[in-house]
């Protein structure tokens, strides 16, 4: 499956021919550069690792530098292997050009993280009973588990307070609204995880 690295650059919105506001994001896609080339004889598999944002030499480990310079390239800030394209050479650019406007894909990326948060806000409880019943500090509690003398443990997957947002998240089926090949820029319809300026993975 081909895709792209790209960075979030933020939401905004288009009208459609019919006059209908559309949400969309928009990603700045690539070029990537193809920093290695994996061939089922010697790695076990086919794959083409593209590399994806200038990093400072500096701050790239030594071995990364030999890896990048066998590919003639300066270091990247962000490295993705794909499966699904043909004929690429170590030192090849991949650019928006592979997409097409109408074009349905995949958008994975790292969700916001929003930190320890109680069951109201990370499951939408709606707190003991709806309301406090002269109670002062039971609103936004989770109320009983479910565990008694039998099984006398909580089940795996109880909706409880935790880490929230964090997490590497797929939105699928995202239409591709506009090709700006110039800008090296892509207009996805609708919403996709991360932050912006955080780093996302389109996938055909």
């Amino acid at each position: 499956m081909s895709g792209i690295i790209g960075r979030k650059i933020g939401m905004t919105s288009i009208y459609s021919a019919e006059g209908k506001a559309l949400p969309c994001t928009l990603v700045e896609a690539g070029p990537c550069v193809v920093t290695q080339v994996k061939t089922l004889d010697r790695d076990g598999y086919d794959a083409v690792q593209l590399g994806f944002g200038n990093r400072k030499e500096k701050n790239t480990p030594n071995a990364l530098k030999g890896h990048f310079k066998k590919a003639n390239t300066a270091p990247k800030a962000r490295l993705v292997e794909f499966k699904g394209f043909d004929s690429l050479n170590a030192g090849d650019e991949v650019t928006v050009n592979i997409f097409e406007e109408g074009e349905f894909v995949d958008v994975a990326g790292t969700s916001k993280g929003k930190g320890f948060q109680g069951v109201v806000r990370r499951h939408n409880f709606g707190g003991v009973g709806q309301s406090t019943h002269g109670q002062h500090n039971r609103l936004r509690a989770p109320g009983s588990i479910g565990a008694c003398s039998y099984p006398a443990r909580v089940f795996k997957g109880m909706r409880m307070a935790g880490q929230m947002g964090n997490k590497r998240r797929t939105q699928a089926n995202l239409e591709i609204l506009k090709v700006l090949a110039e800008r090296n820029i892509l207009i996805i319809k609708g919403s996709i995880p991360g932050a912006n300026g955080s780093f996302v993975t389109i996938n055909k």
